[in-house]
């Protein structure tokens, strides 16, 4: 590494200290300000994470050292903060997603492309040592073809434990977008990308009542589908069926399953990093365990090191804008395809992400 990227973060909300954390486990990163529209908790975070500078958003982007935007803000302000960095000539990553629809997507990738910068976004879970290992079992033909996959979230929603959830419930949330990156983003990474999808969906509960402090008896109106279920084609040839939902009050799926010629991958949670790979191969009476071929003990923060890699060594990062935007938009298009009752040929495609080398130190990445 010839130098640290310096890093500005917008948004000091609950995600955030993961972020702080994550970042500061590279040795590339430098977090050197944070802002929000409450300066007290922009003060907070700096405090708690030892950050030099809690500033306002526009002293942020006027910073000429700092090179990359950390945009945590609720879905429907990421583009306006997104566009707001590109302007200001910094490259920027996003917490997901990408935008609350593919004109929002497609403004963000336009403005960077004009002005030369980078955009990154999450998730980056799939860089993790779960994600990766799944990913080198399937390179080396471990279970064969993969023929097939299965993604499930499945759960009541956030009212009763988030301090904030109406964003969940708003365009840009529900269970698709707020939980369907992660699984999205793995399946991207493992199977490559998607050619065609349909889907249902529907809300169940036009109203939702918080049950959590301190909102406890607001009124959510509902503006987004609650429960989504989408078949989708990959232009390898596999099959994929995904089920996200905030109708379900418990079930037994799996959260991801690749199915193969040869035999069936079981993949850990897409929303972590780390967690438990099992196999099982044709004539086997039972699932393997597979150890980590990649660490599990990194955090939110990956794929920015891997975007400031990017920046200082002139090479490709993974969890990219153009990926980010193919995820966005087999999002739109699963409800899209429930509204008109077809299937969608979907016009983005991205490549897959490149595979993590394995035995990486701590705190670095591949050049």
């Amino acid at each position: 590494m010839s130098r640290k990227v310096k890093v500005g973060v917008i948004g000091c909300g609950a995600i955030s200290g993961a972020y702080f954390k994550g970042c500061s486990m590279f040795d590339i990163l430098e977090v050197v300000a944070c802002a929000d529209l409450d300066d007290s908790r922009a003060r907070a975070k700096a405090d708690e994470f030892g950050i030099p500078n809690a500033c306002s958003v526009k002293q942020l982007l006027k910073d000429p050292e700092i090179e990359v935007v950390l945009n945590l803000t609720i879905p429907k302000a990421h583009t306006e903060v997104n566009l707001a960095a590109i302007r200001a000539g910094k490259s920027v990553y996003c917490e997901k997603p990408l935008g609350v629809n593919r004109a929002e997507g497609r403004r963000t990738l336009a403005a960077a492309a004009k002005m030369g910068v980078l955009v990154g976004c999450a998730p980056d879970t799939f860089l993790g040592g779960g994600g990766q290992t799944c990913r080198k079992l399937i390179d080396e033909g471990a279970i064969g073809e993969p023929v097939a996959a299965v993604a499930f979230m499945a759960g009541r929603g956030h009212e009763s434990w988030h301090p904030a959830p109406e964003f969940y419930y708003q365009l840009g949330g529900g269970p698709m977008f707020d939980m369907g990156p992660y699984y999205l983003t793995a399946l991207v990474n493992l199977l490559g990308p998607v050619k065609r999808v349909t889907g249902s969906t529907r809300i169940t509960f036009p109203e939702r009542t918080i049950t959590s402090e301190p909102r406890r008896g607001t009124v959510i109106q509902v503006e987004t589908p609650t429960h989504i279920t989408g078949v989708m084609d990959f232009a390898s040839g596999a099959i994929g069926t995904v089920i996200m939902s905030f109708d379900v009050a418990s079930h037994n799926l799996p959260l991801l399953e690749i199915y193969g010629t040869e035999g069936s991958l079981s993949v850990p949670d897409p929303n972590g990093f780390g967690g438990t790979v099992k196999i099982r191969r044709l004539q086997e009476e039972a699932w393997t365990e597979v150890p980590l071929t990649h660490s599990g003990e990194v955090g939110r923060g990956i794929g920015v090191a891997d975007l400031a890699y990017a920046l200082v060594h002139g090479r490709t990062h993974r969890a990219s804008g153009e990926l980010a935007y193919h995820v966005l938009d087999l999002m739109q298009a699963f409800e899209e395809a429930s509204e008109s009752g077809r299937h969608i040929e979907v016009k983005s495609t991205c490549a897959r992400p490149a595979p993590l080398p394995t035995g990486l130190k701590p705190g670095a990445l591949d050049v």
